[in-house]
Parts: C-alpha cells; sequence; structure tokens
C-alpha cells in the first residue's frame, strides 16, 4: 500500500462546499485587502487562542520579525533561540539587526531546554524565543519564570502549534505575544503565504498593524519605516472556514499519532516522541529517530510509505550562517537530531488503514536497519 507523506488536496475536497462559497462571498464583495473577511478572522482566531488581540501579516516570518520589531529588539541586542528549529526562526532575529543566542534542545522533546535558557541570558538579550516544535509546546511555565526574573519579553514561535495546549492553555496565549505560519501544510493552512501575531498587549497589536501597512494607519501619511505584510481577503475566508474545522482535524491527528505510538514502541533502534504530563500536542509532524535514519527512508521510499525529514541541517551549519563563526560540532544535540530524525505521513486525512500500513513498513525497516551489537 502505497502512502504519500502529504496531499493537500483531501481538505479542499472534505470543505470544498464552505471554501467555494467563502471563496464567492469575498470576490464578490469587491474588497481584498484590510477589510472585514480579515477583521472577523483575526477576532475568531484571538477567541480561538484565548487572548484579546491577532494581527493577520504575510507570513510566519514575517509574524515573527514585526512582533520582534514591535518590541523594539533591533542592532546590539540579542535574542535566544533554539539551536534545533526550522531555520526562520534565526532569519526573524537576523532581519531586525540583533545575534541569535542558539540555546540545545531537552533530547526527549526536542524543545528548547530552559536550563540552557537561563545559561545563556547576558547583559544584550532582549527576548526569549522558544519554538513549539512538530506541534508540542515548549516548557513554557519554567522559560515564563526566568523571562520574569530578567523582566525579558517571551515570543512563541508557533508555527506549528494551532491549537496545542501547554497546562490546558493554548499556544499563542502563554508569553509576551506569538507568531503563527499559515502556509498551506500547517495544522490551519492558507492557499499561499500567511501568518497571524496573537497577544494580549495591545500596544504590541497596535505596533504590528502599523508596520505590516507600511507603517500608516491614515492612508499615506507614514509613522515609520514600515513594510507590506498584510493578509488578505481572500485566504482570511477559506482559514475562517478551516479555523471552524481546526479542532476535529487535530482530534484526528491525535488518533494517527496513538496508532502510531501504540504500533512502532517495540520496533527495532527507533525512538518515539516524548510527551510531557503537561502538553498537549497537535501532531503537525510524527518525528521519529533512528541512528541509521537514511538507511530507514530508502526502505521506507522502497515500500511506498513517503517520508520527510525536519530538518537535515541545523541553522548554524547552513551556508546562510556560515559567516557567524559557528564551527561543526557547536551544538552536537542540534547535530544528532538532524541526523537522527524522520517524518512520518501524518494528516487529518490520512486513514486507519494508511496508519496501520505505516506502522508495518516501519517495522519492516526497522528490522532490516538493525544496528550491530558493540
Amino acid at each position: 500500500m502505497k502512502v504519500p507523506f502529504l496531499d493537500l488536496r483531501h481538505g479542499y475536497a472534505e470543505l470544498r462546499a464552505e471554501l467555494d462559497a467563502a471563496y464567492q462571498r469575498v470576490a464578490a464583495s469587491g474588497w481584498y485587502v484590510l477589510g472585514p473577511e480579515l477583521e472577523r478572522f483575526e477576532a475568531e482566531f484571538a477567541e480561538y487562542s484565548g487572548v484579546g488581540h491577532c494581527v493577520g501579516v504575510g507570513s510566519g516570518l514575517d509574524a515573527l520579525t514585526l512582533t520582534l520589531r514591535s518590541l523594539d529588539v533591533g542592532p546590539g541586542d540579542e535574542v535566544i533561540v533554539p539551536s534545533n528549529t526550522f531555520i526562520a526562526t534565526w532569519m526573524a532575529v537576523v532581519a531586525v539587526g540583533a545575534r541569535p543566542v542558539p540555546v540545545e534542545p531537552d533530547e526527549r522533546t526536542s524543545t528548547i531546554d530552559p536550563a540552557g535558557v537561563e545559561a545563556a541570558i547576558g547583559p544584550r538579550t532582549a527576548a526569549i524565543v522558544p519554538v513549539h516544535l512538530y506541534g508540542q509546546p515548549a516548557d513554557m511555565d519554567a522559560i515564563g519564570k526566568l523571562a520574569a526574573r530578567y523582566q525579558l519579553p517571551v515570543v512563541e514561535d508557533a508555527a506549528q502549534a494551532h491549537g496545542a495546549r501547554y497546562e490546558g492553555r493554548r499556544a499563542g496565549g502563554l508569553s509576551t505575544a506569538a507568531a503563527f505560519s499559515l502556509n498551506p501544510v500547517k495544522n490551519l493552512g492558507a492557499w499561499g503565504n500567511a501568518g497571524v501575531v496573537t497577544t494580549d498587549d495591545a500596544a504590541i497589536a497596535a505596533k504590528v498593524r502599523l508596520l505590516r501597512n507600511y507603517g500608516s494607519r491614515v492612508k499615506y501619511h507614514h509613522e515609520v519605516l514600515g513594510t507590506n505584510s498584510r493578509l488578505d481577503e481572500l485566504q482570511a475566508g477559506q482559514l475562517r472556514v478551516r479555523l471552524r474545522h481546526l479542532d476535529e482535524w487535530n482530534a484526528r491527528r491525535r488518533a494517527s499519532a496513538a496508532t502510531y505510538t501504540a504500533g512502532l514502541a517495540e520496533a527495532a533502534g527507533l525512538v518515539l516522541p516524548h510527551v510531557p504530563e503537561w502538553a498537549e500536542p497537535v501532531w503537525h509532524l510524527y518525528v521519529v529517530r533512528h541512528p541509521l535514519r537514511d538507511a530507514l527512508q530508502r526502505h521506507l521510499a522502497e515500500a511506498g510509505i513517503g517520508t520527510l525529514i525536519h530538518y537535515p541541517v541545523p541553522p548554524h551549519r547552513s551556508p546562510a550562517f556560515r559567516d557567524r563563526g559557528w564551527r561543526p560540532g557547536a551544538f552536537p544535540v542540534a547535530e544528532r537530531l538532524a541526523g537522527e530524525v524522520l517524518s512520518l505521513p501524518l494528516n487529518p486525512h490520512l486513514s486507519d488503514r494508511e496508519a496501520h500500513a505505516v506502522v508495518r513498513a516501519v517495522e519492516a525497516a526497522a528490522d532490516a536497519c538493525r544496528v550491530p551489537p558493540g
């Protein structure tokens, strides 16, 4: 049985009538940028996330960058980031002129280690950016206590965590502000690039609104050097539809993840995801680890099972950061994870039959990739 890693057509097929109606409503309105559809989506996602404000922007990277700008983070500042994350987390820091200070993850959860965060705080630290990696929250209470002690803002990179909970509270409402990506592959995905910032701080929300629209509140009156980063009406309309189904689709992801966790518990050499008792992940990705990951992936490909690697190159090893002085081995946990992680198919339209087929294929592949003793 062939199981692709992801096929986005299923999501449209399930919601076609609602999505087409939203498209037609916006198309007929004649208002396509910064209009009522976006205002409604912002209000609905703010309520969903348990915060007072939501601001739609052009991408997840813009959401991070504009949030840091709204906090006046800039040249000469340092921002604590995970060593194990998608490179956009680091790029947002560099985009505002600050320096990323990487901290290694807790190897059990793959999210940033609070003990490492405290050790990295220095006189130039201006913010902490934990990442809810793979859809699982970072340890936000521990990070929040550190932030309060040192009077630092915390910005959640919640790009993969739409609907995830920490101690019962949703991602996006666990910190000073949060940045979400809404690109097509995310749990809440648009038909292109999109993002939002969530916060309870009215001043931060107002600053992001100003920055996203050329630094202007009133047309042709520009208060600051802003940018053009606006979530358009067509995207907002279809995101409103998908938001209504997000919890149900996340529940389907949890069911598939449970099938994997139960079925792969004895797979040779495989390390399964660890979920702390305080976390309720939304399983944007189901990521396993294996010391012979590349061989495991080849066996699965031969069996018709699609997989991806998130992420094969840690940011400090990327050519984009070659001039920053980090050498191989600088962040060994991130490098080890990059060499071992493998994402299995997991999405709201993965059937139970497909999930069990993946389990059987992974068990067989793991058995073929046994690490020799000694």
